[in-house]
């Protein structure tokens, strides 16, 4: 009898496993496929991805597409145009959204719950409400066609959310490790650059790779800010395949995957840090 038992919970758990498994592939290939559709379409020719049959699959490859981006000199200069905004954009948000959020988590600083409220609340203020005051902010200071201006916009978004994902990270630290720096001759820059950062480190990558992920996929603060055209990033030169004659939408899904794939690999190489850090800065308080 007791056997039969084992085996009956043995089979319901292994049916429950088979449909998990299935309800999770099922739920993969809903969220691959745009992935898929757009990097099928980048190796269609002109004909088939303007037909009137949808076809899933190229019929006849090509790489025509990849090779107009790569051989436009305006698509080089705005990769490097992503690159820096988005380096510089995330260097701004680190050097002041961590050493932010570990003052808000290691001391009781007045006022600190108003400070946090406040951060939590510019992150639900949209873009197009900060362009008017932050265009005008620019353009008196001098930063407007220049790679800063955008950075610090982008920066004023992503320093909050450092703020608010770090600061538990910091509070949960035990204070032993505080006094154990300071008996062996540690100050306060030492202590958090040689003892801090890297007790948290899975949450410093995290706002790390978000914060360079915010940069390299900004459109409206590059588009508003760099009035040149040739500082301008990927993001906004898209519209180039775009005209009164009809749509490439070959090269154009030849340069969103060029777009893409930079934020795939990172997610797939980075993923156990990026979803232990976000998860873990959740529950920590």
């Amino acid at each position: 009898m007791g056997e039969k038992i084992r085996y009956a919970v043995c089979t319901s758990s292994g049916r429950k496993d088979i449909l998990n498994s299935l309800l999770a592939i099922f739920i993969a290939v809903i969220f691959l496929f745009p992935i898929y559709w757009l990097l099928s379409m980048s190796f269609k020719t002109d004909g088939e991805s303007f037909g009137k049959i949808v076809t899933y699959y190229p019929h006849t490859f090509t790489l025509e597409p990849w090779i107009k981006n790569f051989s436009d000199k305006d698509f080089l200069c705005s990769l490097r145009n992503s690159c820096l905004i988005a380096l510089l954009s995330m260097t701004i948000s680190i050097c002041f959204g961590v050493p932010t959020a570990y003052g808000m988590g290691r001391y009781k600083v007045p006022g600190s719950k108003g400070f946090l409220l406040a951060f939590l609340v510019t992150q639900m203020m949209p873009a197009s409400l900060m362009l008017t005051p932050m265009y005008l902010i620019f353009n008196k200071i001098g930063l407007l066609g220049t790679y800063l201006g955008p950075a610090l916009a982008i920066s004023s978004g992503s320093i909050p959310f450092i703020v608010v994902t770090l600061r538990p990270y910091f509070k949960g630290v035990p204070t032993s490790l505080d006094d154990a720096a300071r008996i062996d001759g540690c100050g306060v820059v030492r202590s958090f650059f040689s003892i801090m950062i890297p007790a948290i480190k899975t949450g410093v990558i995290t706002v790390v790779i978000i914060s360079f992920l915010n940069g390299w996929n900004d459109l409206v603060y590059s588009m508003t800010f760099n009035v040149k055209p040739e500082m301008r990033p990927l993001t906004a030169n898209i519209y180039k395949f775009q005209s009164k004659y009809g749509t490439k939408w070959n090269c154009i899904m030849a340069y969103g995957a060029i777009l893409v794939i930079p934020v795939v690999l990172l997610f797939v190489f980075l993923q156990k840090y990026i979803v232990s850090g976000l998860t873990a800065g959740a529950v920590k308080e």
